[in-house]
């Protein structure tokens, strides 16, 4: 079932992207007086289609599988154009006409990702203070003089108020320089300043995720544990736990946090553990042995079973929040957060190319596919924020200069202006070439991470 919630998730958020892409190509098009011969969403069987009664007759098409489309417009290089509707074609256009068209599918994927986000914010986003808790040994966050319950409230002046803004900040600000400065609210009241010198903490250089590489660990009050979900055939399931247990000790040591009991269990695999749990008002005891597994490199005693965690209402005042944002703040802060993180992508894309970030930091449709299905069972919020973050990706990787992609078409075009003529066809044949290439080893990459996470 969660396959399947995955899948359909997955195209639905690909549908809509690549609409929304295609439509800025295909709207500009039309306000500029170019015809458009087909507007397609998908490749392959066309399992819905359209004509226009309009003059230019436009076909609308939705093809079988969703994971592409283009617009198709009237071009003399793509067929005999009649002379009467030769001013109408793509390619007698003036290159700033072009040069729009081309741009506009981009744009289109940044403003829907300025939109969504606006729209998230207006609807209120359940958010979660960022209080410091468990500090890692040895790690650059013990040298910096943390304090347990120390709340952090700006990064570098960057103002942090919920934990989904530490993460940001502290990924944006470390490519900016490694030496951080990180502004904190003692739980004493004071403020104080602490300084997170990550020189050498290289966040990047593997898979994996980076704020925890500081060694920082969110606070969290005590809370129940909760069995969440049991995978078939591992030891949990074997030894008779069943989702909705509550955890109450283990080997005798009471459980006070999912992650007390996670660490208990990855410390003692092959070795016979006693858990005691509360199921419909009744205690039992179970006993189960925890499987020797290795997870990214490491190994670690796994049990197969998700957890939740159960706060009082009191935990649940002092640690969560709701961020809710009038319309114009929320469309300020839209622009922004858009502007950040298409930045941020940016510099990150920088970083793999020099080496200093590693290529498992690539993710590909079979990892976006997993995190839509978790989005989609989250809520409406969630997915929406998925499909912003996805549709800017996608908007700062259809305009890098590699052909085949928009902004290699931009690229030649400038180069056109340049140089007052277009650029031959023979260059554009060898770009494509490259292009796809480029592109196909990408994709190669990014689907191999994505198997590699699967299996682990």
């Amino acid at each position: 079932m969660t396959v399947l919630i995955s899948v359909l998730s997955f195209v639905v958020a690909i549908a809509i992207l690549v609409g929304i892409h295609e439509f800025g190509h295909f709207w500009v098009a039309r306000k500029l007086g170019i015809k458009v011969i087909r507007f397609a969403i998908g490749f392959g069987k066309p399992i819905w289609t359209y004509k226009s009664k309009d003059k230019d007759h436009t076909e609308y098409v939705l093809a079988a599988i969703p994971l592409g489309g283009y617009v198709k417009m009237l071009d003399e290089r793509e067929g005999e154009v009649k002379e009467e509707e030769k001013h109408r074609a793509f390619n007698t256009q003036p290159v700033w006409k072009r040069f729009l068209v081309v741009l506009a599918g981009p744009m289109f994927n940044f403003f829907f990702a300025i939109v969504a986000f606006a729209t998230i914010q207006m609807m209120g986003i359940n958010s979660v203070y960022p209080y410091v808790g468990d500090i890692k040994p040895g790690s650059a966050a013990e040298q910096s003089g943390f304090e347990t319950k120390d709340r952090i409230v700006a990064i570098n002046d960057v103002k942090t108020p919920s934990t989904r803004q530490v993460g940001l900040a502290v990924l944006n600000e470390y490519l900016k320089n490694p030496k951080l400065t990180i502004h904190v609210v003692t739980q004493s009241g004071q403020k104080a300043d602490r300084t997170l010198d990550l020189s050498n903490t290289p966040l990047l250089a593997d898979e994996g995720d980076y704020f925890a590489k500081t060694g920082i660990q969110y606070w969290q009050p005590p809370h129940e544990t909760i069995i969440n979900s049991v995978l078939p055939q591992k030891a949990a399931q074997q030894a008779g736990v069943q989702a909705g247990d509550k955890v109450l000790s283990v080997d005798g040591k009471p459980v006070t946090s999912t992650k007390f009991f996670s660490d208990y269990i990855n410390s003692h695999a092959g070795k016979t553990v006693q858990l005691l749990v509360e199921r419909k008002g009744s205690k039992l005891t179970l006993n189960l042995t925890p499987k020797l597994t290795e997870m990214n490199g490491k190994t670690r005693g796994m049990i197969g079973v998700s957890l939740a965690r159960k706060f009082s209402d009191d935990d649940i005042k002092d640690l969560f929040f709701v961020r809710k944002a009038s319309f114009f703040e929320a469309l300020k802060n839209g622009v922004v957060e858009t502007w950040d993180m298409s930045v941020l992508t940016l510099k990150v894309m920088g970083r793999l190319i020099t080496g200093e970030a590693s290529l498992k930091n690539i993710s590909g449709p079979i990892t976006i596919a997993n995190i839509a299905g978790k989005s989609a069972l989250v809520g409406f919020s969630a997915f929406l924020s998925l499909l912003a973050v996805v549709s800017l990706s996608l908007g700062v990787l259809n305009l890098l200069p590699i052909p085949m992609l928009d902004g290699g078409h931009l690229m030649y075009y400038i180069i056109e202006l340049v140089k007052g003529s277009p650029v031959s066809e023979r260059v554009e044949a060898i770009g494509m070439r490259i292009g796809m290439s480029l592109v196909g080893v990408l994709m190669v990459v990014a689907i191999y991470n994505d198997i590699g996470r699967l299996v682990n």
